[in-house]
């Protein structure tokens, strides 16, 4: 004897607009975790906090920041972008100027950092990690959402209210001896 029908599939929703922070109308919106790096991707397959299948189809532009709202070109619930959980590096000096000089140091190294007033977050790295206790450095691991500041030719991110664009040529980062693809 066959069991009760299967449930039909859900397709996924195909989410085609951005909306940046503002009111959220209607029924509750699905939540969409995404860490740091995932973030920076406006395409392909995720799933929401509940398990709902999406697609990504966004024009290109800059990262997702959390608050950011997607939606579906047909309707359908709204989705908000949060920061995920991720696995960290939490380093803080009793010198403010050594903290300084990480940043500076893990700057050249092109590291994605988040600043704080009294320490700076970058994903795990083992050898950054020793790198940083060897300079006297107090680094901690932690779990937490990842905000790190947007590249110096990229709009304003978390913190900053405007958005808007800067043109620039190609330049030279002062790196002397190295280039960069």
């Amino acid at each position: 004897m066959p069991g009760p029908p299967a449930p039909e599939p859900t397709l996924p929703l195909v989410l085609v607009r951005l909306l940046r922070h503002g009111e959220l109308p209607g029924e509750p919106p699905l939540r969409l975790p995404l860490r740091a790096d995932e973030r920076t991707s406006l395409r392909g397959h995720r799933r929401s906090a509940c398990g709902r299948d999406l697609v990504l189809q966004l024009p290109r532009g800059a990262a997702l920041e959390p608050g950011d709202r997607l939606a579906a070109e047909t309707g359908g619930p709204l989705v908000v972008v949060e920061a995920a959980p991720e696995p960290l590096l939490v380093v803080r000096a009793a010198d403010p100027l050594a903290l300084l000089q990480a940043a500076y140091h893990l700057g050249n190294r092109h590291v994605a950092l988040e600043l704080r007033r009294d320490e700076l977050r970058l994903g795990i790295d083992s050898v950054l990690e020793d790198l940083l206790r060897r300079r006297g450095l107090t680094v901690e691991r932690t779990v937490g959402p990842f905000l790190p500041e947007p590249g110096a030719y990229e709009p304003s991110g978390h913190g900053h209210h405007d958005r808007h664009h800067h043109a620039h040529a190609p330049h030279d980062h002062g790196h002397h001896g190295h280039s960069h693809p």
